[in-house]
């Protein structure tokens, strides 16, 4: 028998398994200790629940010149002709822009501001870089759900992303409610790694960022972590913002009501866990779905409107 070599293997196997994390939550680094971040009670519950909701971090005047730009980005047809631009199922409505770091110089240097690096370093305790950018818009009344999935369980075998040392920044550019198809979490699930079944079809990219296959969770595992921490729905005004581990188990539902849920996604992942090949001798993904091109450290910003949001203090 050949040993098994990789501590996260998935889709290799036909039976789901359920695995102890055997990474760090919070890692050491006492050097990102100093910079403004999150405090120790607001570290806490990161560490245990595997995220953490910031209501009104970002001034309502500030975060509104971000969802102008991701709807001007939706609108733009030289944007929806690109292979970024993802439309919903069944639907010419723009789901989601990818890589808009790099396609939107705003987005760029919002990805770079200091209130969001500085947090995300602290967590993992190392520099970072931008893993994945991406704007999901989710319509009124044709925004579809995203299934229940662990983004480093696709990171990992798709990717080649070593260790769970990546944590996703969201920021609400609308306000997330009851109605409109918030992000949900699973608190605790962080702590477990949900192998999953099927060998993934190549270039299952052009599927899976429509609606996803391979790489979910069956609902045995589901059941065992929702049972054992719960849903939390990330329902906040626009501005909010939530970091989350890669590892935690999230989703979302339909959007059925007339309002909009537009979302920014930073996905910060650590310079010393810089993406290898991908598992069971895929290809790698595109450079707009997962970064390999330039592992540089972020050199953060002050932000971009200078008086606003400065004293803006995160809420627990």
């Amino acid at each position: 028998m050949v040993p098994i070599t990789d501590i996260y293997q998935s889709r290799v196997d036909n039976d789901t398994a359920i695995l102890l994390r055997q990474d760090p939550i919070v890692y050491s680094g006492s050097r990102f200790k100093v910079a403004p971040g999150l405090s120790q009670h607001q570290l806490r519950g990161y560490r245990k629940n595997g995220f953490i909701l910031l209501e009104g971090f970002l001034p309502e005047y500030e975060v509104e010149i971000y969802l102008k730009e991701a709807q001007c980005m939706a609108a733009d047809p030289q944007i929806r002709a690109r292979e970024e631009a993802i439309a919903e199922p069944g639907s010419d409505a723009v789901r989601s822009v990818f890589r808009v770091h790099r396609l939107n110089d705003r987005f760029e240097r919002l990805s770079r501001d200091a209130r969001l690096v500085n947090i995300a370093r602290q967590i993992l305790g190392s520099e970072v870089y931008i893993h994945q950018s991406r704007v999901n818009l989710k319509p009124g009344f044709v925004g579809e759900k995203f299934y229940w999935h662990s983004d480093f369980e696709t990171w990992h075998v798709e990717d080649g992303m070593p260790r769970m040392r990546a944590v996703s920044c969201t920021i609400l550019l609308t306000e997330n409610n009851e109605h409109n198809g918030p992000l949900m979490l699973v608190a605790g699930s962080h702590r477990h790694y949900v192998s999953c079944v099927g060998a993934t079809p190549e270039d299952h990219y052009r599927q899976s960022l429509k609606k996803q296959e391979y790489g979910i969770a069956d609902p045995v595992a589901l059941e065992f972590l929702i049972e054992r921490g719960g849903i939390q729905s990330m329902k906040g005004p626009a501005g909010s913002v939530v970091f989350f581990d890669c590892n935690t188990m999230h989703g979302s539902n339909s959007n059925i009501s007339p309002y909009p849920r537009s979302n920014l996604f930073l996905v910060y992942n650590s310079v010393d866990n810089a993406l290898t090949a991908p598992r069971s001798g895929l290809k790698p993904r595109p450079e707009f779905i997962a970064t390999r091109s330039d592992f540089s450290p972020i050199v953060p910003l002050e932000p971009e409107f200078p008086g606003i949001g400065i004293t803006v203090q995160p809420k627990s």
